[in-house]
């Protein structure tokens, strides 16, 4: 199988290489993979294990854009977004969103002088502002219609919904944005619907790049076994993200493309705290001046982010001064629900890949994408940098860097991505009906009870028809510490999926960790499951454990503030 590639059965030559399997990656890979283009993804760790694994998980225009006047890229979020809710519907859900305001007036001023691009602090979002943006936030979503136009809360209907909200608050407007509810395998599916598209492409994961002994070769290390190989490319995409500049000095070009952001995100077990939300995020403006966010997410709350300038993308984590400041901000919102660290059952951390911008306030530069443009050295092969971009336009960057490839290589666009259902979204069932029809289906065609049918659907989009088919074929065994997930579909998951560390699995192809089930004895179990799949050694097993143990405990912050 493609996605089983092992580095020894490389070619010496692929007309384009694709370093990094973020999600800009995996969408570029897929594109090119439509046009009929052999290409070779790699990437040092898993699909979609750095930044695209540690992002907000929103699929969003981009509403604060609007005050530093960038409204081409809100207007190609707008329409981004609701075409990934189109196409991605088994992981791209609607989330209504509400947008607190503390005075009617405030903040005029101080966003004329930011649309005008002066430097000015912007503290109090006001309802005339909000109103005005949200105006221009429904024209744009109007373009590929999806969700419905804004409305605005007046003080007592305010008050009726949310009696916990900060008392100073005295209205809201309520619009809609888009939640990505497994980015992580949204990103995998990409991946394997290029590989399905195209034999004649590649994904080989924790593989490293580069420069070879001789211009123009490049070197790929596994990064698991350490056997080498030698290759060429035509063209390479280096889609490195806030790691682009190290990639290029791996194959020997000085570059400063980029600048760094950190985010880091809590998710919190508080139930009173998830029932205030009201099924909805709050998207809010905190004391500082900056703009965070508090949604429910897998039964708990999601709330980010931070946003500090970093210069090494490796050495990013969640730092306790990060966690207090992000559970300060909750306080700010809801000072009557008390939020502790005993309740933080997750955090994570990524580095945003933003363009290099010396001496400009880390919250102002521009979450815009571009394409740099460099050569191999020693050679006029190109060398293209994607810089910037996020989740929610990663298609149309994907098809701008596709575009540019495809220039370079003097052949002709096959296929476009606009209207291309992902993975588990093709077919999905439309409305409510068609839903309980296609799981009462499922579960009768493959002896499963609805709730197992309706989990697996929500897991896996249509993809839950393979899934199903393969646990039906022996006795259901849930999992004695992940009831939720049975011994079948665990192995499934190792079998037909490109997974080499236990770390793929529980972080990645499955939301385990992410809906606070991860604990040391899950890990022990699932390890002896992809053992006996993937045949790994004893030895092989025990160090898969220690390596998911060690990055739970990376992500599971101290009960005590560090001195």
């Amino acid at each position: 199988m493609p996605e089983r590639q092992t580095i020894d059965e490389l070619r010496p030559h692929y007309p384009v290489l694709i370093i990094g399997a973020g999600i800009n990656g995996c969408g570029t890979f897929r594109d090119l993979a439509l046009q009929g283009i052999d290409c070779l993804l790699i990437d040092r760790g898993d699909v979609c294990e750095g930044a695209s694994a540690a992002s907000s998980r929103l699929i969003h225009g981009g509403i604060k854009y609007l005050e530093t006047g960038e409204f081409r890229l809100v207007r190609e979020s707008a329409m981004e977004r609701n075409r990934l809710l189109r196409n991605a519907p088994h992981y791209v859900k609607p989330l209504e969103t509400v947008l607190p305001v503390q005075s009617w007036l405030g903040g005029i001023i101080p966003s004329a002088l930011r649309f005008a691009g002066f430097k000015a602090s912007l503290k109090d979002r006001g309802a005339a502002i909000t109103e005005a943006g949200l105006r221009l936030y429904d024209a744009y979503n109007r373009k590929v219609r999806a969700l419905p136009d804004h409305r605005f809360f007046g003080k007592t209907r305010l008050r009726a919904e949310y009696p916990d909200l900060d008392t100073r608050i005295i209205a809201a407007g309520l619009y809609y944005e888009g939640q990505i509810t497994h980015a992580e395998r949204l990103g995998l599916e990409l991946v394997m619907d290029g590989l399905a598209a195209n034999r004649g492409s590649t994904l080989l994961t924790y593989g490293c790049a580069s420069a070879g002994d001789t211009p123009g070769q490049i070197t790929i290390t596994d990064q698991i076994t350490g056997t080498r190989r030698s290759i060429t490319a035509d063209v390479i995409v280096n889609a490195g993200g806030a790691w682009i500049d190290s990639v290029n000095a791996g194959l020997g070009i000085a570059s400063l493309h980029m600048g760094g952001s950190k985010g880091s995100h809590l998710i919190v077990d508080n139930p009173r705290l998830l029932a205030a939300l009201r099924g909805r995020m709050i998207y809010f403006g905190t004391a500082d001046g900056r703009v965070n966010l508090i949604y429910p997410f897998f039964g708990h709350v999601l709330v980010g982010s931070t946003d500090i300038p970093v210069k090494d993308p490796d050495t990013a984590t969640c730092d306790d001064a990060e966690t207090d400041y992000l559970l300060a901000t909750v306080t700010e919102l809801f000072p009557a629900i008390p939020v502790t660290r005993e309740q933080i059952l997750l955090s994570y951390c990524g580095v945003r890949p933003l363009p290099r911008s010396d001496g400009v306030d880390i919250g102002a530069v521009s979450r815009d994408h571009a394409i740099a443009h460099d050569e191999l050295p020693g050679t006029k092969r190109p060398v293209l940098s994607l810089i910037g971009g996020k989740w929610t336009t990663f298609r149309a960057f994907s098809a701008q860097a596709a575009d540019s490839v495809l220039a370079l290589l003097g052949k002709p666009r096959l296929a476009t991505t606009e209207d291309l259902a992902i993975g588990g979204g093709r077919d999905f069932p439309a409305d409510v009906g068609a839903r309980r029809g296609w799981v009462m289906s499922l579960a009768a065609v493959h002896g499963l009870s609805p709730a197992r049918a309706e989990a697996l659907l929500a897991r896996y989009g249509t993809t839950a028809e393979r899934v199903a088919r393969a646990v039906a074929q022996t006795p259901e065994q849930p999992l004695a510490t992940l009831p939720g997930y049975s011994q079948a579909e665990i192995a499934w998951l190792c079998r037909e999926e490109p997974i080499r560390r236990l770390t793929d699995l529980l972080f990645r192809r499955t939301a385990i960790a992410m809906e606070g089930l991860l604990t040391g004895s899950a890990i022990q179990e699932t390890a002896q499951i992809a053992a006996a799949t993937l045949g790994w050694s004893a030895e092989r097993t025990a160090a898969e454990i220690a390596l998911a143990s060690t990055e739970l405990a990376k992500r599971r912050p101290r009960l005590e503030r560090a001195a």
